[in-house]
């Protein structure tokens, strides 16, 4: 039996290349595409596929929000997570909403189609990089919503006081949440926050 497959990805090209990708195999068959999270949505509640290959940015909604809400209501769902972001952080998101596998969009078009493949037959895929990654996410300590507030300002340049007025807080909330924050980055101070935060996948810069 064919397995069944649903794109979704806001890029035409990338939905294209998938999509001639799995046209020449005999054991695949696409069923549909979808080019952001609402479109997943109920395409996915029309024809249910086997796998969907779920890129990570979407606009809208993420690719791990799109992902959490398909399993609540279909929880046997199963989730390929396609990115071109590798941090850390972004892979503990993608497996805390319950995707099956994660792959980078640098992974070549033949190891993508086996990481479906793999998928639908209830296995998980995550390679050897992103599961390292992923292993070393679940050691560290969860930033709290504030404190990724935090976070993100820092690394758009705002000053304590900016952050103070921006999001009602006194200075002295703003210092503690901050101290925190370093403490459970392990670093020193916010320059180190910010270049941390972008390269773990924390925070995304705007694209």
């Amino acid at each position: 039996m064919s397995t069944r497959i649903l794109i979704v990805d806001d890029h035409a090209m990338m939905r294209f290349a998938l999509a001639e990708a799995i046209a020449v195999e005999p054991d695949l068959t696409l069923i549909g595409e979808a080019a952001n999270g609402p479109e997943a949505l109920a395409l996915y509640k029309q024809h249910q596929p086997d796998v969907v290959i779920m890129d990570y940015q979407l606009p809208g909604p993420s690719g791990a929000e799109i992902t959490g809400q398909i399993l609540h209501e279909f929880p046997q769902a199963r989730i390929l997570l396609l990115s071109i972001f590798e941090g850390e952080e972004d892979i503990w998101r993608a497996v805390q909403a319950g995707v099956a596998g994660y792959i980078t969009k640098s992974s070549e078009i033949a190891q993508m189609l086996d990481a479906v493949r793999q998928v639908a037959v209830g296995q998980n895929y995550f390679p050897a990089a992103v599961a390292a990654k992923l292993t070393a996410r679940s050691s560290q300590e969860s930033l709290s919503t504030r404190e990724l507030q935090m976070l993100s300002e820092i690394v758009n340049g705002r000053s304590n006081k900016e952050i103070a007025t921006l999001h009602k807080l006194s200075e002295s909330a703003v210092k503690l949440y901050i101290s925190n924050m370093l403490t459970k980055l392990g670093v020193q101070d916010r320059t180190q926050a910010a270049i941390l935060a972008v390269k773990r996948g924390i925070i995304h810069l705007e694209r």
